[in-house]
């Protein structure tokens, strides 16, 4: 049972496409929840210094469902960058693969921060200072952005391919230092300029002589 707070959030939020069946409904509920309540509780209280019970008595779940829904306490902290990188993916998917690869990049990553709603701008700054406070956390982010880098060679050519490989690690560079930039002041309206300026910078030190 989700108890009154967790409601009152849940409200808020922006609606999205709902599933076919009731059970399906009431799982995306209860994982949008505790994703919500997880950021707001560990930017309050520190991500390593709240235990996991602390989340479950917040939201009324048990650890049982908890765990139909998330694999661990850093999977529910980081579902606003796992949401990110699987749009990504779905973007690549729907791209035509024409012109230079790192344009191609470069544009998915545009047209998927266009497509993310309030709700996960909201989550999504303080996911990242979250991240910058705790190591655990930190290791947790490294290791999904490096299985996401190995999708993404597989939808672009073969992960076995150097000169791919380096072009999605500078990619991914690229979009950290936009993020670097837009995290000050945080203005959803600002991250696809901090992109576009992250990945020219980036082309252009390629070329940067001693």
């Amino acid at each position: 049972m989700l108890n009154r707070r967790a409601h009152v959030r849940l409200g808020s939020m922006t609606t999205a496409p709902q599933p076919a069946t009731l059970r399906e409904r009431k799982k995306q509920r209860t994982r949008r929840v505790l994703a919500e309540t997880a950021v707001t509780l560990f930017t309050e209280r520190g991500f390593d210094e709240t235990p996991l019970d602390a989340l479950l008595d917040e939201v009324e779940v048990s650890r049982r469902t908890f765990f139909r829904n998330f694999r661990s306490k850093e999977d529910v902290a980081l579902t606003a960058l796992k949401q990110l990188w699987s749009a990504y993916l779905d973007v690549l998917d729907e791209t035509p693969k024409s012109g230079r690869l790192v344009d191609v990049l470069r544009d998915a990553m545009l047209a998927t921060v266009e497509r993310m709603d309030g709700d996960w701008y909201r989550r999504f700054a303080p996911t990242l200072r979250l991240v910058a406070r705790s190591a655990a956390l930190e290791g947790h982010s490294l290791r999904h952005c490096a299985e996401m880098q190995t999708r993404i060679a597989d939808r672009l050519g073969t992960a076995d391919s150097l000169e791919l490989r380096l072009l999605i690690e500078f990619a991914v560079a690229a979009w950290r230092c936009a993020l670097d930039e837009w995290l000050p002041d945080c203005d959803p309206g600002e991250l696809p300029a901090c992109v576009r300026r992250a990945f020219a910078s980036m082309d252009a030190g390629l070329h940067l002589e001693a």
